[in-house]
């Protein structure tokens, strides 16, 4: 770093690149992610929206969980943004919490800082993705 505040290779000071692992320890400190009975008893409740976000192979592979609302990554802030013209019924306001599972807990971290950006701060990601929620036993279908 110079005595500019620019570092040796022109970026701002405290802009050095960041690793996805520093990055999601970041993102994560954001919000309390929940464990899958955790997730499990808050969408049976009615108080979660539980969003899978697994691409259709995995889903084929894999199974379903029953309930949960199926939106393709790419689509995800479109369909949940209350206030987008491309929103699914479900996304209703703001205060929806939605817990947005995929495969083992990593993408639906960075998915659930992504919808804390458009205002939905109840966002959530299941711990360990849709394989923790099937290696604890809750309902899964084919």
């Amino acid at each position: 770093m110079s005595a500019h505040g620019t570092s040796r290779d022109g970026r701002p000071d405290g802009d050095r690149p960041t690793g996805v692992d520093e990055l999601l320890e970041r993102v994560r400190a954001g919000y309390t992610r929940v464990e899958p009975r955790e997730a499990y008893e808050a969408a049976r409740a009615g108080e979660a929206l539980l969003v899978d976000i697994r691409y259709e192979a995995l889903r084929e592979r894999d199974g379903l969980i029953p309930g949960a609302l199926v939106v393709e990554r790419n689509e995800l802030e479109w369909r949940l943004d209350p206030q987008g013209s491309h929103r699914l019924p479900e996304a209703t306001s703001h205060e929806v919490r939605a817990i947005v599972i995929c495969n083992e807990g990593y993408a639906s971290s960075l998915a659930a800082a992504s919808l804390h950006q458009l205002g939905l701060h109840r966002s959530t990601d299941l711990v360990g993705g849709f394989q923790a929620w099937k290696a604890a036993g809750l309902p899964v279908t084919p």
